[in-house]
């Protein structure tokens, strides 16, 4: 193991995007996300995702020269093109329409059309906080997970994120996806040879599995899939929001990210952001969100989301973080 800082974990894995084919600002956001994922513990979204990323700009699944643009817009609405480049630049760019335009009209919403996987899609919303507004975040990704009563994969895992501002404290910050659990995590377990848990996922055959490498040829399972089509409902929801109002492709008309050759994704992301103060008002908001965080806090075990990740990403400030050798051979090899 190789202990690197933060800054340079973010300069080797910017270096290795850049000769693969990534231009400069392209490589810095994306190497800016995914080091952030790894000090979060986010290993699936974090450093795991460099090669990948290299391998889609060297095949061309991704347009190395993108740079993203404002295609349309119409008062609070923004849509961002990417270009078929890695995602994180356009997204930057979404957010900070979102929040220009949530000044000015109250709510705005910027669409990201034309992408790749995104990442941790509360990350992108941090800035959101930064301006003591509330951000909501959607996306979708190659399909693999059916519609509820189906067998086939139709959505992707689509990632739902939140966050609320506070008053002095660390914003609640949400992030879920919308399967049982991430398919980042089960390509890690695939790649160490390890099992996944029952109820993760299901093989190409629909039959439920533990061998992680049956369960990415397969379907992940939506959340309360055993119970109920909630799941599915909800990864529709978003399917829609973050395709058919920006023009990206559906989840099924996109090549699996753990596929070497195949399409560009062309997927979609989705931001909504609110003004507080359009509202009841800022401040009667930051004393709500404290009546109802100090009603969650009289519970003994309960932990405000978010906390957990920044622990995590203050250690990794100081401590810096762990890179296994063979990753970081690997890397430059490319």
């Amino acid at each position: 193991m190789t202990t690197l800082s933060l800054q340079e974990a973010r300069h080797v894995v910017a270096e290795t995007l850049r000769a693969a084919g990534a231009n400069e600002a392209m490589a810095t956001a994306t190497a800016r996300a995914l080091v952030l994922a790894e000090a979060q513990g986010l290993g699936s979204h974090g450093l795991s995702r460099v090669a990948q990323y290299a391998t889609h700009l060297r095949n061309g699944r991704v347009n190395g020269d993108a740079v993203p643009t404002l295609r349309r817009e119409k008062g609070a609405a923004a849509l961002v093109d990417a270009h078929e480049g890695l995602a994180f630049a356009a997204c930057e760019m979404a957010v900070a329409e979102a929040i220009a335009r949530a000044r000015d009209f109250g709510i705005a919403i910027a669409g990201v059309t034309d992408s790749h996987h995104c990442g941790v899609v509360v990350d992108h919303l941090r800035a959101v906080t930064d301006a003591g507004m509330v951000g909501l975040g959607f996306a979708n990704s190659p399909a693999a997970m059916p519609a509820a009563g189906g067998r086939h994969p139709i959505f992707g895992t689509n990632p739902v994120a939140a966050v609320f501002p506070r008053r002095g404290a660390l914003a609640l910050m949400i992030d879920l996806s919308l399967s049982e659990v991430a398919r980042g995590k089960v390509m890690v377990a695939a790649k160490q040879g390890k099992p996944i848990p029952l109820g993760w996922a299901v093989d190409r055959d629909g039959r439920p599995t533990t061998d992680a490498q049956a369960a990415l040829e397969g379907s992940m399972l939506p959340i309360g899939a055993a119970s109920s089509p909630k799941g599915a409902m909800l990864a529709l929801v978003v399917e829609l929001l973050v395709t058919a109002l920006v023009g990206a492709q559906f989840g099924f008309e996109a090549s699996s990210f753990f596929e070497d050759a195949g399409n560009r994704p062309r997927i979609g992301q989705a931001f909504i952001v609110i003004d507080p103060g359009a509202l009841a008002g800022s401040a009667s908001y930051l004393d709500r969100v404290e009546v109802l965080v100090a009603e969650m806090l009289r519970d003994d075990g309960v932990r405000l989301p978010g906390a957990r990740r920044e622990d995590l990403r203050r250690r990794a400030e100081a401590e810096g973080i762990e890179v296994p050798d063979a990753l970081l051979a690997q890397w430059r090899q490319r």
